[in-house]
């Protein structure tokens, strides 16, 4: 489970985003990213008691975890690391086209859920197309108390069309949904919470609350039409 020493680890990287500085504490990177990987995998047996696709592929935690290394080639913002440490678990992998459950450990700002954010074009026009030609499942689906409850905010989207996306009517009952360019939820843990026994279960429920988005979405994305 993540731990005190980990979340003070990445406050001070925030401090100090240099090369000189995290080889000189690459001791304490390596604990906090061993911490990470335990609670990647606690988190993955937790999604298999209750999600039947990622029971069967059984991801390794470090296929779900993202390097800490930031891509600065096409970056104004020229710091090497990020601040925080990220992992998506999908049966098709991190780097995969598939809706799935993530979560995200930063001082301050820890959170988790699940969704499909911002898809590519293929991908994102077979999701729009279930949600049109399926809306009553849809809604009952992101309207559900148990959704609601886990995340308040409810679904929310990764950037949004001004306009009907092409081939679709601005008079469509799901057209606040078809003009959304993903669908994710997020909630958000304190620091305190993130390190208390209890996180990986509570986190656990809040990912069982929106499975049934997840496997929409998946449906629709693997669906034979185009």
């Amino acid at each position: 489970m993540m731990t005190r020493s980990a979340l003070d680890f990445l406050v001070e990287l925030k401090a100090n985003n240099n090369r000189e500085w995290f080889e000189a504490n690459r001791t304490r990177y390596e604990q906090a990213a061993a911490d990470f990987f335990d609670t990647v995998a606690r988190f993955i047996q937790s999604l298999t008691s209750f999600d039947p696709e990622i029971a069967e592929v059984m991801p390794d935690p470090k296929s779900c975890i993202m390097r800490i290394y930031r891509d600065v080639r096409f970056s104004k913002d020229k710091t090497p690391y990020k601040t925080g440490l990220f992992a998506y678990v999908s049966k098709g992998g991190r780097k995969g086209a598939l809706a799935g459950y993530y979560l995200h450990l930063e001082p301050g700002n820890s959170f988790g859920g699940g969704g499909l954010y911002l898809p590519e074009a293929p991908v994102l026009a077979r999701t729009r197309e279930a949600i049109e030609t399926s809306f009553d499942e849809w809604n009952a689906i992101v309207t559900a108390p148990e959704l609601l409850a886990a995340f308040p905010d409810g679904v929310l989207p990764s950037g949004v069309l001004k306009r009907a996306p092409k081939g679709y009517d601005e008079t469509s009952p799901a057209i606040e949904w078809l003009r959304y360019k993903g669908y994710v939820t997020q909630r958000f843990f304190s620091d305190g919470e993130v390190v208390d026994e209890p996180f990986i279960e509570q986190l656990g429920d809040c990912c069982h609350a929106v499975m049934p988005m997840v496997a929409f979405l998946n449906s629709a994305i693997e669906s034979d039409t185009p």
